[in-house]
């Protein structure tokens, strides 16, 4: 039973929707519990993970309330952070659904997904500086990867606000959907991942994320354990026997 989330469950995907409304969905304990839990559940059954916000918004960012009481220690112990990093590393992958308001900590769960999508009315930035602190779940580092140094600087220094056109033109987001058809888009995105593969699409995934002096040895390593798979011989002898038709 959760508190701050909706969850429906698919065979090949888990739909996690943030519902705390009279916060905007603001991140505040009870919810990075309960999504621990969420990512305890698909390391042990991996599937495609779709993150979303309830009542026209993501997440508005971490709760203020309960930021503003946290000390160094509580910084230490990289409570986003370290959730944020559990969820990049979901086996399967993760899409962000995103919807109105994704600021700060808000913001940084969508940089952890593999895919981010929006609607038109998404608004995506890191306000923190504002507040007198930084954005620490992410946004330091992840952001700069995403869409380059210049516009990841205004964006946390200087405290720019993109829109979706704007996060579409500099490719932090893939698609933009009216609002009412992103949820649509967001199962359809894992209509396409669910038809490749489970095993090839989690050993890609964790390879394309492997430090570059990995490579090309990982590379060779998953493909040999891809090139023993039952899955390999059976899809690759299906592809034969249309292109003989």
């Amino acid at each position: 039973m959760t508190t701050t989330l909706t969850i429906e469950h698919r065979a090949d995907r888990v739909h996690v929707q943030l519902d705390r409304p009279d916060v905007r969905n603001a991140i505040d304990q009870t919810m990075i519990d309960e999504l621990h839990a969420v990512c305890a559940e698909l390391e042990q059954q991996p599937r495609i993970l779709i993150i979303s916000g309830a009542n026209g918004v993501f997440a508005s960012g971490a709760d203020i309330a309960q930021l503003r009481e946290r000390r160094r220690d509580d910084a230490l112990l990289g409570i986003n952070s370290a959730l944020f990093s559990r969820i990049a590393k979901l086996p399967m992958p993760v899409i962000a659904a995103i919807d109105g308001w994704a600021l700060g900590g808000g913001a940084e769960l969508a940089y952890a997904a593999d895919f981010r999508i929006a609607s038109t009315s998404a608004r995506l930035g890191n306000p923190e500086t504002a507040l007198g602190i930084l954005p620490a779940a992410g946004a330091l580092w992840r952001l700069a990867e995403l869409v380059g140094e210049p516009v990841a600087k205004e964006i946390i220094l200087a405290g720019r606000i993109l829109s979706a056109s704007e996060c579409l033109a500099v490719h932090l987001v893939t698609e933009v959907h009216d609002p009412d058809d992103l949820l649509a888009a967001a199962h359809a995105l894992a209509d396409r991942i669910a038809a490749q593969d489970p095993l090839a699409t989690r050993l890609a995934k964790e390879v394309f994320h492997a430090p570059r002096a990995a490579h090309p040895l990982v590379d060779n390593v998953a493909q040999s354990i891809l090139f023993e798979s039952e899955a390999k011989f059976t899809r690759m002898d299906a592809f034969l026997a249309r292109r003989k038709r």
